[in-house]
């Protein structure tokens, strides 16, 4: 991992504590375990804060094509640097809770969605709409692939059950600092109640 990069990380994070979440990036222990069940035959990949990507970087190595990732990053930092690294992706600098009205994609496209973003200090109708986004746009059993350093999902059960969606944990990595779990967040399977349509 680049030292410039760890630098970025501690400045953004002292800039926005709530937004970043972490003075460090991922590490590869980390970007290993959040792109373990994604591969070349998943197609288009979203990546919401993305930061200085060591998930991007593991998507790659996974075999999806630069080509066929998204990257929406908040900060306008991590945004032009993302656009310098990965030239063929498509970056954009926006919230993601935006994704609910606008129209990245044509229909249910994805494959798959990895996040960054701190859920668990993002309030319940900012998560509500950024779920509903990604679950918009991700094609059926295409998964939001979501890590956290605390001991639950940083979804709440609450919210999970709205959305009718699931929370897998598929493992853990002491080595992160801090140490992270990741679930893989999908739609219960027959679920039909809720309307998945941006509205």
């Amino acid at each position: 991992m680049p030292a410039s990069d760890t630098l970025s990380f501690l400045m953004a994070w002292a800039a926005a504590p709530l937004r970043v979440a972490s003075v460090t990036p991922s590490s590869p222990s980390l970007a290993a375990l959040m792109t373990s069940e994604i591969d070349a035959a998943t197609g288009p990949v979203l990546e919401l804060g993305p930061g200085t990507g060591p998930f991007t970087r593991a998507l790659l190595a996974c075999g999806v094509k630069e080509e066929d990732l998204t990257l929406i990053e908040a900060g306008a930092d991590f945004a032009g640097m993302l656009r310098h690294r990965f030239p063929e992706a498509r970056v954009f600098e926006m919230d993601a809770v935006g994704l609910r009205h606008l129209a990245l994609f044509e229909g249910p496209v994805l494959g798959a969605a990895i996040s960054g973003l701190p859920f668990l200090s993002i309030p319940p109708r900012k998560t509500q709409a950024i779920l509903e986004g990604v679950f918009a746009n991700l094609r059926p059993g295409g998964a939001l692939y979501q890590f956290t350093y605390s001991w639950r999902c940083p979804i709440e059960q609450t919210m999970l059950d709205r959305l009718d969606l699931e929370a897998t944990r598929i493992g853990h990595t002491f080595r992160n600092f801090p140490p992270a779990a990741v679930y893989r967040i999908s739609r219960i399977a027959n679920a039909n109640r809720y309307d998945w349509r941006i509205r």
